[in-house]
């Protein structure tokens, strides 16, 4: 379902342009997808950054 909006965004926002919106679609169907991957390697940066923090603390302790 996330796939269609990007796709349906990307394409409206093509068509402001006067173009057919194809290429549109293409770049959001694939925005959506690379939007998700980029989420998950943030939150798993936060966490080991966390986890680092964490530990650095502990041992100077």
């Amino acid at each position: 379902m996330k796939n269609i909006i990007g796709t349906v965004i990307g394409a409206a926002i093509d068509r402001k342009d006067g173009d057919s919106g194809v290429k549109g679609a293409i770049l959001g169907y694939a925005a959506s997808g690379a939007l998700k991957t980029v989420a998950k390697i943030g939150t798993l940066a936060a966490i080991g950054y966390g986890v680092v923090s964490l530990a650095r603390r502990g041992a100077a302790r």
